[in-house]
Order: structure tokens, then sequence, then C-alpha cells
């Protein structure tokens, strides 16, 4: 098990990354989609736009550091 193992596999077009090889990978996509539904109730966008808007932005710049960290190398 010294073999590292990428939790993400890099697209084979464009940029970025795809479904999860791992499930560490498929965990780390079910608590963003929990941490964006919990995001919405928290923080509905009618009642505060900038903080809705924050908080999404906040997940998704998570989900992005994770899959760069445990990721494919991209092409």
């Amino acid at each position: 098990m010294g073999k590292s193992r990428y939790w993400f596999a890099a697209k084979e077009l464009g940029w970025g990354w795809g479904w999860p090889l791992a499930w560490q990978g498929w965990l780390t996509y079910a608590a963003a989609a929990v941490l964006l539904v919990a995001g919405f109730v928290m923080f509905p966008p009618a009642a505060d736009p900038v903080l809705s808007f924050a908080c999404n932005v906040g997940v998704v710049l998570l989900v992005l550091i994770v899959c760069w960290l445990k990721g494919e190398p991209l092409r």
C-alpha cells in the first residue's frame, strides 16, 4: 500500500478533474453537496445574497484545493 493513489481523475480533454477514483473523492463531493445545501438553508440568498455567495465560493474553493492536492496532475 506504499503506492500513492489519486482520489480524482484528471480530465482527458479540458482542464480540471472529473469523477472520483476512490471513496475519499466521493466523500469529498458528498460533503461539498451537504455544505452547499446547509449554506443555502443558513444563509438564504434572498435574505443575504453576499453572505450566501461567499459561502458557496468558500465550498467550491475547498473542493478545488482538495482536488489539486489529491487528484491526478493536470495535463
